[in-house]
């Protein structure tokens, strides 16, 4: 029988096995892709991370590095270090484990609300509805996120047609509590690109992540749609990296990232 695909709710229940350790669950044992897709077990890690914080204080940025592919049909285990706990911010070290071997490595930041000035990238305008756009063309290696491609488009490695925007949402209704909308926006914060529209010789378009940085602004919806532009801004040496801005339909700015993916020129 094929098992069945946990909600984003079970991925993120993690047993707590003893103070600061916690073991998830995966997405499905084995989908044809025999390595874990990394936005889950970072939004994982910040899940364990956030469960040791104090109540009053929010994700505010997390940076994380893949060390080792992860596997599905192994669970992941996450140890929390508590580093600091202030009077507004509190930082948190996990490493996830598979093995007795460390696969992601993640720092967070937690915050305490505060007033102050605002700025904020704008959204891009004009942008096609989701309803409009084609599905992204991997959207089977992260289950539980619904992923459109906004025109115009490119091809990519093996045909496919990409974009560096596209509309991400989790495919079910969430809790509305700020850890489980943060940890949901790091899980779609790992898709796309941000060289789908980059044509220079031997360098594709995409790779597996090296490491990846989140700031969370101010507080989406992860189960909604938000559009996540995506730019280049360097590559050589076989590793490229972007940004991005996640913002909600109405141009609320969510987020902002950075990954680096392995950029290896086609054999």
């Amino acid at each position: 029988m094929t098992p069945s695909l946990p909600t984003m709710a079970e991925l993120l229940d993690l047993e707590e096995l003893d103070r600061d350790l916690y073991r998830g669950i995966n997405e499905v044992p084995d989908n044809g892709r025999p390595n874990l897709f990394g936005g889950q077990v970072a939004a994982q890690a910040l899940k364990a991370a956030g469960l040791t914080i104090p109540d009053d204080r929010s994700p505010h940025s997390m940076h994380g590095y893949f060390l080792r592919a992860g596997r599905r049909d192994r669970p992941v285990v996450f140890k929390v270090e508590r580093d600091r706990d202030g009077r507004s911010f509190s930082a948190r070290r996990v490493s996830a484990l598979q093995n007795g071997e460390v696969i992601f490595d993640l720092t967070a930041s937690f915050h305490v609300h505060e007033e102050g000035g605002e700025y904020s990238v704008a959204m891009r305008d004009g942008v096609t509805p989701p309803a409009e756009c084609p599905y992204e063309p991997f959207n089977h290696n992260f289950p539980l996120a619904e992923s459109r491609v906004v025109p115009p488009l490119r091809e990519g490695q093996g045909g496919a047609m990409l974009s560096d925007v596209i509309w991400v949402r989790i495919r079910e209704q969430l809790a509305d509590d700020r850890l489980t909308q943060a940890c949901a926006l790091a899980y779609l914060s790992d898709i796309g690109t941000g060289f789908a529209g980059v044509v220079v010789h031997d360098l594709p378009t995409g790779g597996p992540s090296l490491d990846h940085a989140l700031w969370f602004r101010t507080p989406v919806r992860a189960d909604q749609w938000l559009l996540m532009q995506m730019w280049p801004l360097m590559a050589g040496g076989a590793r490229g990296l972007y940004a991005g801005a996640m913002h909600q339909h109405d141009g609320t700015l969510g987020a902002m990232l950075t990954q680096e993916m392995l950029m290896r020129p086609p054999a």
